[in-house]
């Protein structure tokens, strides 16, 4: 976890809130550096969430297996990260009702490639895509949604951006 972020949510508070589960999907052991990031910016909300390695290219039935199992024990979203071809947010949006985060991982074109494959879905098949890299602003995001019907939550991402605009003007 970023040291802003450790240091505007304060941890040890909101202990009691309301659990939530957050699937975070890699497409491979080399994207952990950028999705370990989303676990821990999920850890300091305190959403309970999962880490696991599926590639949609290499291992799909492991992956649509692991999407089922993760559905059945309480996922309520799920972040993919993945660089390259980067199908396995899309690949996920297929097979589930939850809402799917696509975090591009920068590749050989920069990210480009990656970000392309995210954001150029089919029709009734969306997957909500944040910056190249951009692994904290996808667990923000899964906050906020979980957080529609969560008051604590929104309590919490309340003091996260007061905290961020008080970092601006320092």
């Amino acid at each position: 976890m970023d040291a802003i972020t450790e240091k505007i949510l304060g941890l040890g508070e909101f202990r009691n809130m309301q659990r939530y589960k957050v699937s975070i999907v890699m497409g491979s052991e080399s994207d952990r550096t950028i999705m370990q990031k989303a676990a821990e910016t999920l850890k300091a909300f305190g959403v309970e969430h999962g880490l696991t390695v599926a590639s949609a290219h290499r291992n799909p039935h492991t992956l649509l297996k692991h999407v089922r199992e993760e559905e059945g024990n309480g996922a309520a979203i799920f972040i993919a990260g993945a660089g390259g071809a980067a199908h396995l947010a899309g690949v996920i949006a297929a097979h589930t009702t939850k809402p799917v985060i696509g975090v591009p991982i920068t590749s050989k074109l920069l990210g480009l490639d990656s970000l392309l494959s995210m954001v150029q879905m089919p029709r009734g098949v969306p997957v909500a895509t944040v910056a190249v890299d951009g692994a904290v602003n996808a667990a923000v995001l899964a906050v906020q949604i979980l957080a529609v019907a969560d008051s604590s939550l929104r309590a919490k991402l309340t003091k996260y951006k007061a905290g961020l605009a008080e970092e601006v003007v320092r």
